[in-house]
């Protein structure tokens, strides 16, 4: 039995799709931190599983309440704005129930489409996360890009999970905004510091990486707009933490 946990907040626009692309599933959950738009009525429509819960910035915490909640022997992470593609259920489906070489968890590999083109290269190129494990065998830790911490042997999958990020400048501005004051925070309570020097190190370092070292060139113009809104990403994270600092003081 596979169990599919989605957190929520506000995806009217999303959920439907991201629910018809785990319809194999045989338990659909979804966590919502108290969305003022139809999702959750869209999500009980197509049959899912709803429970709101305010999240208070901590995705960990909100991934684990799931974990509580499903009934499933594997568990699948999904995001709203990801959808699973038949060839990536089918892996799934094989892999779940042979236990290919007693592995307890799984990587799965995320392609990102934004504005219209899929991006192959630059910070979104090769990502792995892990979504999908055994039951009991791990919890989420950290607040903010939350960790899947668990026991046993892992393996990567074959196929892709389609990520359909930020479909708008203004949307991610909003999201850049939202986690970079969670990133900040986070680093504060860990006492980590900063100033001018880290702010344009970080800031600079993040675009080099991204759109040279990667590649996102080789993305075209999405490419470049990708890496800056990136650095743009770094230069806040860095910037609010001195702004605490400050405030501190």
């Amino acid at each position: 039995m596979i169990s599919a946990i989605i957190l929520t907040k506000n995806e009217e626009k999303n959920i439907e799709d991201c629910l018809d692309s785990i319809s194999w599933c045989d338990e659909k959950i979804v966590i919502d931190d108290h969305s003022s738009d139809k999702t959750t009525e869209i999500a009980k429509k197509k049959g899912a599983k709803v429970f709101q819960r305010l999240m208070e910035n901590d995705f960990a915490d909100q991934r684990n309440y799931g974990l509580e909640k499903a009934k499933g022997d594997w568990i699948l992470f999904i995001d709203a704005d990801e959808r699973v593609s038949n060839a990536l259920w089918y892996e799934i489906m094989a892999h779940t129930s042979e236990a290919i070489e007693e592995c307890v968890g799984f990587y799965i590999k995320r392609q990102d489409t934004m504005w219209g083109k899929v991006l192959k290269h630059g910070e979104t190129g090769n990502i792995s996360l892990l979504r999908l494990a055994k039951k009991g065998s791990g919890e989420w830790e950290g607040t903010v890009h939350e960790r899947w911490n668990i026991k046993g042997k892992t393996t990567t999958l074959r196929n892709s999970l389609d990520h359909f990020p930020h479909q708008t400048i203004a949307e991610f501005l909003r999201e850049i905004n939202f986690y970079t004051d969670l990133r900040a925070e986070e680093l504060f309570r860990k006492k980590v510091k900063s100033n001018w020097l880290s702010i344009i190190i970080y800031t600079k370092a993040k675009f080099f990486v991204d759109y040279v070292i990667k590649a996102g060139f080789l993305d075209g113009l999405e490419g470049l707009v990708f890496a800056l809104l990136m650095s743009l990403h770094s230069f806040l994270v860095r910037g609010k933490l001195w702004l605490l600092w400050q405030k501190d003081s």
